[in-house]
């Protein structure tokens, strides 16, 4: 008796588009509320002691409640939003006895990217740096706040990218996010732009001439103005409770 050998069938073949389609992953719905709150946190959209009423939000993004309350607990926990007992969640506020030990402490971590940038950045890390050296210059010279603000939050970027220490990067923009809202306030203080390309062109030359101490003591200083600025323009921002 013969028997009829079986012949396998031939797999489907799985080409890039397909497995990509396969692999596709809706970002949570929580995330993207989280984001998008985050963002106008940053951006100085919603400013410190707003209220962060959940079903607006949750009517904003068509959303239930769950995943607002989900965001918002992220948002805790960055320290970019407090939830308040029976009263609700609000955009993070700082005492200014909080604002000043916050400011003395990115000093010292921006200084320490001054430092190692100066040590070891690579020819790359020195054109990005003087590109938005160039673009901060362009906004001061047009008078425009709005592109200094981030003309100058690229700039600082570019030197912590330069440490090449990713965790001192990571610790650096946390606490830098924290204090988003009162570094955006001093930027637009009158005659602070022209204090602060003065004092960038200091922390850039020192960095390209590989000189540690210079770019760190040029850091440094360089947070103390802008701390003091933002103790002084706090008073019209809402003080934690």
């Amino acid at each position: 008796m013969s028997h009829k050998k079986s012949v396998p069938r031939p797999r489907k073949r799985v080409t890039r588009r397909s497995a990509r389609r396969t692999e596709t992953v809706k970002t949570p719905r929580s995330d993207r509320i989280r984001f998008a709150i985050e963002k106008d946190i940053l951006s100085g959209k919603l400013m410190p002691g707003t209220k962060l009423d959940e079903d607006t939000i949750a009517t904003r993004y068509a959303a239930s409640r769950t995943p607002v309350r989900e965001a918002l607990r992220h948002l805790t926990s960055q320290k970019l939003v407090e939830l308040r007992p029976n009263i609700g969640a609000f955009v993070a506020t700082l005492s200014i006895v909080q604002l000043t030990e916050m400011f003395e402490t990115m000093a010292f971590l921006e200084a320490a990217c001054a430092a190692l940038a100066a040590r070891r950045h690579t020819a790359n890390d020195r054109e990005q740096l003087k590109a938005a050296h160039k673009k901060c210059g362009d906004a001061a010279q047009h008078n425009d706040p709005n592109a200094f603000n981030a003309a100058n939050a690229t700039f600082h970027e570019c030197v912590y990218a330069a440490s090449h220490n990713r965790y001192l990067i990571l610790e650096t923009l946390n606490l830098r996010n924290r204090l988003e809202a009162y570094r955006r306030q001093a930027t637009f203080h009158e005659g602070l732009i022209a204090l602060t390309m003065r004092e960038h062109e200091r922390i850039l030359q020192a960095i390209l001439a590989m000189n540690e101490a210079e770019a760190a003591d040029a850091m440094r200083g360089h947070l103390d103005t802008m701390r003091h600025d933002a103790l002084s323009l706090s008073q019209g921002l809402p003080e934690a409770v």
